[in-house]
């Protein structure tokens, strides 16, 4: 390892014990890192160097910075930070905001000055923000004026936030960031740091309601760069990425920053991004490749001519299984194949995938360049194909749980295990089955609930839904489903027995859904992903 350039230790004190971590796998050429590497002067700097500063980097409503004002308004605020607040490298820096243009300066400029960045997604409560800046012992904040309240509130409740800027606001409070910014210097030089030193942490939910950090270095953000997007989305500078997920949600960051930088193409941001509001941004801006995910996709398929006519040409969708119904529903309505993919905070980004030419229905795909998996049993045996078992991957990334127990659940015999049961098929192919603890055993056998989903989704009155096991004291489960009815559907017990009667008929009978709820909406995320573990609260 190289010598850290960190004068807070903090992150490198608190990393999982070598043991515990998973194997790395560094073997395509373009993952051989020099030791000293700091990703800011890559995906930005590097452009500005070699000639390019004036192409298109960011638009958002009334901005457009090409990259040359990207790295001034990124130098400003490391300055600032350096300067006023104090900042030394390895110190963590919080920053709440919807995706916007300052966000990502922001993040730019943290890394610049070797600090640590923290995305929070805009719609945490302050309980929820002072839980982060506990976990990872944060004093630095960076954040939007429209989230003033609540990160004050996290200021309240976790003492040791001290130093908090807001941006885009209005005039020149004491604790606005651009007055500070006119005044520093638009030249600052990035700390020298190492490549294995840590440059930002990625909280994802625990199941037990505590949140984890994930620890990823400089090399890490470089290596998801050189890995899914070159083999498998293979953009080119000329391409404008769009997307609906937040930028604190590391799908949102890959796709929507990341990405397009190392290329030297450039992002169309939008601070709401629900799929009227991305078919939109699409055309104002000229996207051409989008993310989000197939809840968004399904909705914005009504309005399939209107995207025809548009120039989108690549669509990417991750966050949740991708039915094989919504990939043919969005095709037919646009003429475009979406490219799925399996991600996880803890890999950083997708590390199973498939191009355009090479998807299949109902299958995620295979291992991205750069990665291996294998689908395992209980012990950690890899499994024959077509048997259902765990996810295990391998790659130039892997699961480094800041401080935390659950490091031993998440890497076994230096494999990270994901979560979710997958079967590979005879052709090499993924296919996603459930969460391993969403897998439903009903009276000896394994359903899966994607697939139960996907048949209830064949039906006319079916808008959204999903399924749970819950508790049978003659069965051990039954599978339950929660249905969301399209407009001019009424619930009724005629219509819990229709669909019953109709998924029987899709696949195997004893997958029928046993209870059928109707609810009004089903429970997501921020970044729209379902939250299972509420319907089992329902």
């Amino acid at each position: 390892m190289s010598y850290t350039a960190h004068i807070d230790t903090f992150a490198a004190d608190n990393l999982p014990p070598a043991e515990l971590q998973p194997e790395f796998l560094f073997e395509l050429p373009e993952l051989q890192f020099p030791q000293r590497l700091n990703c800011a002067m890559e995906l930005l700097d590097r452009h500005v160097a070699q000639g390019r500063g004036d192409r298109l980097c960011i638009q958002a409503e009334g901005v457009r910075w090409t990259y040359a004002e990207l790295q001034g308004q990124a130098n400003r605020i490391a300055n600032v930070l350096t300067r006023q607040l104090g900042l030394v490298p390895g110190n963590r820096v919080l920053l709440c905001a919807p995706n916007n243009p300052m966000m990502v300066a922001c993040w730019f400029g943290v890394v610049k000055a070797g600090g640590i960045a923290v995305a929070a997604m805009p719609l945490l409560r302050a309980k929820e923000l002072s839980a982060i800046v506990e976990i990872a012992q944060i004093s630095h904040a960076l954040c939007d004026e429209a989230l003033r309240s609540e990160v004050q509130g996290a200021q309240e409740k976790a003492e040791r936030l001290q130093k908090v800027l807001f941006f885009n606001g209005q005039g020149d409070a004491a604790d606005a960031l651009e007055p500070l910014m006119r005044a520093a210097s638009a030249s600052f030089t990035a700390v020298d740091t190492a490549a294995t030193d840590t440059c930002l942490l990625g909280f994802t939910s625990g199941t037990t309601g505590v949140p984890k950090a994930t620890m990823h270095f400089h090399r890490d953000v470089m290596a998801v760069c050189a890995c899914w997007p070159v083999h498998m989305l293979r953009a080119n500078a000329d391409d404008v990425f769009i997307g609906s997920p937040p930028l604190a949600f590391t799908f949102g960051l890959g796709g929507q920053v990341l990405f397009p930088m190392s290329i030297g193409a450039s992002m169309a941001l939008l601070e709401k991004a629900g799929p009227a509001q991305l078919v939109d941004g699409i055309e104002r801006f000229g996207a051409t490749v989008v993310f989000t995910a197939p809840t968004s996709y399904r909705v914005m398929a009504q309005q399939g001519e209107r995207v025809r006519r548009t120039r989108l040409r690549k669509c990417v969708s991750a966050g949740e299984a991708l039915t094989a119904s919504t990939r043919a529903l969005w095709k037919d309505a646009t003429g475009i194949e979406i490219i799925d993919g399996i991600g996880s905070t803890e890999m950083l980004h997708i590390f199973i995938s498939h191009r355009e030419e090479d998807a299949r229905p109902g299958a995620t795909g295979k291992a991205v360049p750069g990665y291996r998996a294998k689908v395992v049993d209980e012990e950690g045996r890899e499994v024959a194909p077509g048997t259902v078992g765990k996810l295990a991957v391998q790659g130039p990334t892997g699961c480094r749980y800041l401080n935390d127990s659950r490091q031993a659940q998440y890497v076994s015999q230096g494999w990270n295990l994901t979560g979710d049961a997958y079967l590979m098929d005879a052709d090499g192919y993924f296919v996603y089955q459930a969460r391993t603890d969403d897998m439903i055993i009903s009276s000896g056998y394994n359903i899966a609930s994607p697939e139960v989903e996907e048949a209830l989704m064949q039906h006319a009155a079916v808008a959204e839904c999903a399924v749970i096991g819950v508790a049978d004291s003659e069965r051990g489960q039954i599978v339950k489903a929660f249905v969301v009815l399209r407009a001019g559907h009424v619930a009724s017990d005629a219509l819990v027995m229709e669909l019953q009667d109709f998924v029987k008929r899709q696949v195997a009978p004893y997958k029928y859904p046993r209870a059928v709820q109707f609810v009004d909406q089903l429970p997501r995320t921020a970044t729209g992903k379902l939250q299972r573990f509420r319907l089992h609260e329902a």
